[in-house]
């Protein structure tokens, strides 16, 4: 008998991923591939990608697999993917896109957010469909469309998250999963259902949106186009995207809702994701959204995560090698700055959903160095994972955290901040493709070669207790932190 293997599909904002997994969830290292990309950003705000390109880069990366993978003996028999949440594309009655793919990072619809607070009551739709009124949304992107390019509106047949788009190309049918429909802003995360009022006010039909899959289970086979390009694949089952932030919590062993999984990559998250039924009352800070319709993933997410980091390394210069820069912090006391950081730069999204937000740095003295900027930043950073954490805990008695992400990696200093802060236990798995494993993993549930990703065992990694003696210093700190954040931001 052959070996049975699956694809495994990443379409991230920044790279897209793809590796062969066998039916136990092992990824064959010989078959990782990782295609870089980033997404246009724009004068106004925008963040944005052609359809086109994108979906190129989803043919090179299984291009590359295929040819990684020609030499192992066995069948691709199913593909498992993972897609960002938040994005939009429309497309004609012929299917050609009449927009660029936007990402959950442009904001040119951000002076729509407040049109939709007057006009509705946020909370109301909040506790509907899990989602805040924020630029990220559809909501604000669909009103902006309308009311600023009403003949691209006029012509757009349908209104799709990119995944979606990409299954319309490669199985011929604009179909999406109840975790990417989720996300949109547009959708009753307990009907499982589009929000019929919110259709109504902006002015869309359902029809102009992609049908639900009625079983989270539903394979789809390529159509005749890609049958004859990959021959390989011309028998293989198809499973629709899941949003890459379920993924993560899977691939990273967070199912339960003892135990969260917080991410710090370009941009941050801290989720819960467990079977069982959406809250009675979302926290007014978080998001909820769905892995499937038996689970359920809340959390919050921060803009700025990695990127700060990054524009602040870039900005005051700091010296190349990264490990100089951690063992100052590291040797430095907690708050020693005396520093209050408002990390902004990419606006707000948990806890407050301000969107005209900004950052600031208060308390400079001539003593401040850059490192005291750096250090307050990161640990502003921690204070707003704490409010998410607080209000995780409303709904979820969280008992362990697993982080995961490329800036926690690189900068364990960080990641013991965080710890001490939340005065909670913390670990790092090097599980570096969390998203990709966690797709899989779903899909051999959905199989039957797993009975149940909720009882698998959480990678091990390397393990952050924290201090009662910091974290008391870091409580006064995230207070005054607070008191500035409501004089500045609210």
């Amino acid at each position: 008998m052959k070996d049975s293997y699956i694809l495994a599909l990443d379409i991230g904002t920044s790279s897209v991923r793809a590796a062969l997994y066998d039916f136990q969830g092992n990824v064959l290292p010989e078959t990782m591939v990782k295609n870089e990309r980033q997404l246009t950003a724009t004068d106004d705000g925008g963040a944005e990608i052609d359809a086109s390109e994108g979906l190129k880069q989803i043919e090179e990366a299984i291009d590359d697999v295929l040819e990684k993978s020609k030499n192992i003996e066995g069948e691709i028999e199913y593909v498992a993917a993972s897609s960002f949440w938040h994005s939009l594309v429309g497309i004609d009655g012929h299917g050609k896109p009449t927009t660029k793919v936007f990402g959950w990072a442009d904001t040119r619809s951000r002076e729509y957010v407040s049109v939709l607070r007057e006009k509705l009551d946020e909370k109301a739709v909040h506790n509907r469909t899990g989602a805040r009124f924020h630029s990220s949304f559809w909501t604000a992107k669909l009103l902006w469309l309308k009311k600023d390019f009403p003949k691209v509106f006029e012509k757009t047949a349908k209104w799709l998250s990119f995944s979606d788009f990409a299954a319309l190309k490669l199985f011929g049918e604009a179909k999406t999963s109840v975790s990417m429909a989720s996300a949109t802003g547009i959708f009753d995360i307990r009907l499982n259902d589009w929000d019929a009022d919110l259709i109504k006010i902006l002015k869309i039909k359902k029809s102009n949106l992609p049908e639900i899959v009625a079983e989270d289970t539903q394979t789809f086979q390529l159509g005749a186009k890609y049958k004859k390009r990959w021959a390989s694949l011309k028998d293989t089952k198809f499973f629709l995207a899941i949003g890459d932030g379920a993924a993560n919590n899977i691939g990273a062993g967070c199912v339960k809702r003892e135990k969260a999984a917080l991410m710090i990559g370009t941009s941050g998250a801290m989720r819960v994701a467990y079977k069982g039924d959406v809250p009675g009352k979302i926290p007014h800070g978080l998001w909820c959204y769905r892995i499937d319709r038996e689970r359920v993933i809340i959390g919050g997410a921060l803009s700025d995560g990695g990127g700060l980091y990054r524009w602040l390394k870039e900005n005051l210069r700091l010296k190349e090698d990264d490990d100089i820069t951690e063992d100052e912090i590291a040797r430095r006391e907690p708050d020693a700055h005396g520093l209050t950081f408002l990390p902004f730069l990419a606006g707000e999204r948990s806890t407050g959903y301000h969107e005209a937000a900004s950052g600031a740095v208060l308390g400079l003295r001539s003593a401040t160095d850059t490192i005291d900027i750096v250090q307050a930043a990161i640990e502003s950073v921690a204070y707003r994972f704490a409010e998410i954490y607080d209000q995780l805990n409303d709904v979820c008695e969280i008992k362990s955290i697993i982080a995961s992400g490329g800036a926690l990696r690189e900068s364990p200093v960080w990641t013991q901040i965080i710890a001490d802060v939340l005065a909670q236990k913390m670990s790092l798995p090097d599980t570096r493709e969390a998203s990709s494993r966690g797709a899989v993993l779903l899909a051999l549930e959905s199989i039957g070669k797993i009975e149940d990703i909720s009882n698998l065992k959480t990678p091990t990694g390397a393990k952050f207790n924290f201090s009662k003696k910091r974290h008391k210093i870091y409580g006064q700190a995230r207070k005054r932190h607070y008191q500035f954040y409501d004089l500045l931001i609210k």
